[in-house]
């Protein structure tokens, strides 16, 4: 039987180190059946830190992917997940899933915000023309604000974040989430958070309710101009013209759709599952993936920028060092000197500012001839 491909969702997390990534995929496995306990990170009994010494550090080193079922909208939909580590040194992981993965949540700490390698995996996304989810995490934690946080993601992502969910107090205080699209407010009760209730909106949360609602409605109404017209003229705006406006605009990164919660306390995951359905692409609404030929003579690739440091000749022909496979190069020598590749800029010398071009070149490889140049 052929699987329905617009029930399918294939999506990674993303995030700085310690921002609860791996939480947050355990509460996932949870709560779509796969796995009949919870894992902590802290307690090194994570499904998706399978690697030893990822259980004896706590960090994600290796990207892991699973399969699981999620029901929504009484639906049966197909989750592929991936956690990705958080840790730089391991951002390559993350470099590699992305590049296979139809869409992305990128978590953030509740109380930091936007941190130094969650700008780094946004670029990353950024490059590979991922849509994204943004999920503040940890509104239960000391100092949590979601305010700051979704104030972060605008001023240092650059992003056009669209809160779609408000949190019900924070800290200690943190109890529920607003949803601010059917405005009604969301708890979880049971001992693992499993059961999701829905109820009305506590009253003294009322105004700061409405009012992220009326700026939801109106960044919504930017994405379509159906939807803008009926704004304009104060025309009722369903829910559902809402959510088919902003999966419309997740899906081609025009925005990007903020939801809040605490994984630790098992508060908030299953609905930001829904999310993942509702605003997410599925296969089918992705673009065809584009390769490059590697032999072709007229791609480059991605350059990278040296300073010749030693060596007293250049010979014509060089290859660089990469494994035991030789590969040819393109160098550019100063004062613009261009030669094709397999040829190098016979004006460069000790000291010269030079590009190379190649398909696979990456930091920490030398280029070498017969020992006549070093360059490092």
């Amino acid at each position: 039987m052929t699987a329905d491909l617009s029930h399918i969702r294939n999506f990674g997390i993303c995030a700085h180190i310690d921002a609860g990534k791996t939480t947050v995929s355990e509460r996932i496995l949870f709560y779509t059946g796969k796995n009949y306990k919870i894992g902590e990170v802290h307690e090194g009994t994570a499904t998706m830190d399978f690697l030893q010494e990822e259980q004896e550090r706590g960090i994600t080193i290796q990207s892991a992917a699973t399969t699981c079922p999620w029901e929504c909208h009484g639906q049966e939909y197909k989750i592929n997940l991936i956690d990705t580590p958080g840790h730089v040194d391991f951002t390559i992981e993350v470099e590699r899933s992305l590049r296979v993965l139809d869409g992305a949540v990128a978590v953030f700490d509740g109380k930091e915000g936007v941190e130094a390698q969650s700008e780094t995996v946004w670029r990353q996304a950024d490059r590979y023309r991922v849509p994204r989810l943004c999920f503040v995490n940890k509104m239960d934690k000391l100092g949590a604000s979601f305010d700051f946080s979704f104030a972060t993601i605008k001023s240092r992502l650059g992003a056009n974040g669209i809160p779609i969910q408000y949190p019900i107090g924070v800290g200690n205080e943190f109890v529920g989430i607003i949803d601010l699209v059917r405005m009604k407010a969301l708890y979880f009760e049971g001992d693992q958070g499993e059961i999701t209730k829905e109820k009305p909106i506590p009253e003294e949360w009322m105004d700061i309710a409405k009012k992220w609602h009326h700026d939801m409605v109106e960044k919504a109404a930017e994405l379509d101009d159906h939807l803008m017209d009926k704004y304009l003229h104060e025309q009722p705006i369903s829910e559902e013209e809402v959510k088919a406006a902003l999966r419309k605009g997740t899906i081609s990164r025009a925005c990007y759709p903020v939801l809040c919660g605490a994984a630790l306390r098992n508060m908030g995951v299953q609905a930001l599952l829904d999310a993942v359905v509702d605003y997410l692409p599925a296969p089918t609404e992705k673009p065809e993936v584009e390769g490059t030929d590697p032999l072709d003579k007229n791609f480059t690739g991605e350059r990278s920028y040296l300073r010749i440091g030693s060596g007293n000749r250049i010979r014509e022909h060089y290859t660089i060092s990469r494994g035991t496979q030789p590969e040819s190069v393109t160098v550019i020598g100063d004062d613009n000197y261009i030669m094709t590749s397999g040829h190098i800029a016979h004006n460069a010398r000790v000291g010269s500012n030079c590009v190379i071009a190649s398909t696979s070149l990456v930091a920490g490889y030398v280029v070498v001839e017969d020992g006549a140049l070093d360059i490092g």
